[in-house]
């Protein structure tokens, strides 16, 4: 049985670019209310992952992910499965889960979304066995990533510079698309399966995924110019990357990712490494989230 009114709020202090010294004050309300709050901060790598895993043995009925995509994938791992309840406070530098949920970037409207306490059940996927909640693929956007792993510098022109310097030397490479309805081969400069529709500070890689009916967008551009580059980003940005002739998009329930190398990959924009099979799937409903009330009305093609 669920504790009522437990809070578990977990800070990861080094997510985005902004101190999180006065995070604590937005939980006296939840206080006030009659909430029993505990609030924990992450030290290490995975920590958010054990503190949340504790959270679920003494049936804490709300776990608080205060941080970015990075620090919400490491502590849904450990309330998957569970009657524990996610909330976020978005503090990240992308913060795509929580733009794809509609939950508010202003901290004081978001801690209101927790107090409401409207829960909805979200998929999420898997990789090889390993969770992500928004975006997973291989290409580009991985390289990005790969390049940002070091680095202490973070926010959106770190990001565009690290885009930048990737281009330059980015060369595309061909895979083979298995899903339950399709095979094919294709050269692609982005292969990117969406659970959510965006990566994260408002760039729409597939606007119109929905979180809630068991299917991934499965998103390929093909290989790209540099006179494509400021077209494709407008469309992104303005959710207009459908219309784009460089896109292929495919939904399904899972597919399998052939390529000639073992190399990076991203999910939820940490790039990790992975081999040449990569074997990716939706868990529908799976995890249950604080977040606003939509519909969806997506249908399988």
């Amino acid at each position: 049985m669920i504790i009522k009114n437990t809070v578990c709020v977990i800070i990861n202090p080094v997510s985005g670019t902004k101190s999180k010294r006065n995070i604590p004050h937005y939980f006296n309300k939840l206080a006030s209310l009659g909430y029993d709050v505990e609030i924990f901060k992450t030290e290490y790598a995975g920590h958010a992952t054990d503190i949340a895993s504790e959270a679920v043995k003494n049936n804490v009925k709300y776990v608080i992910a205060v941080g970015g995509d990075g620090t919400i994938n490491e502590i849904a791992k450990a309330l998957i499965g569970s009657n524990t309840i996610l909330g976020i406070l978005a503090v990240g530098s992308g913060n795509g889960l929580a733009r794809s949920l509609h939950i508010p970037m202003d901290k004081n409207k978001a801690v209101e979304i927790i107090e409401q306490g409207n829960v909805r059940e979200i998929d999420y996927g898997l990789v090889n066995e390993h969770i992500f909640l928004c975006t997973c693929g291989v290409g580009f956007d991985a390289q990005v990533s790969e390049k940002s792993l070091n680095q202490k510098n973070r926010g959106i022109l770190m990001y565009v510079k690290n885009m930048i310097d990737t281009f330059l030397h980015f060369k595309s490479e061909k895979y083979k698309i298995i899903t339950p309805t399709h095979t094919f081969e294709e050269e692609a400069f982005v292969l990117t399966c969406a659970n959510a529709t965006q990566y994260g500070n408002n760039a729409f890689i597939a606007p119109r995924a929905s979180m809630e009916d068991g299917l991934m967008n499965i998103v390929i551009l093909k290989p790209l110019s540099a006179w494509n580059v400021p077209k494709i980003a407008i469309q992104m940005f303005s959710q207009n990357i459908g219309n784009s002739r460089k896109l292929i998009q495919i939904i399904a329930p899972e597919v399998t990712i052939l390529r000639e190398h073992e190399g990076v990959m991203h999910m939820d924009g940490n790039a990790v490494y992975a081999g040449k099979e990569i074997n990716i799937k939706i868990i529908h409903r799976g995890l249950k989230v604080l977040a606003p009330s939509l519909s969806s009305n997506k249908k399988w093609i």
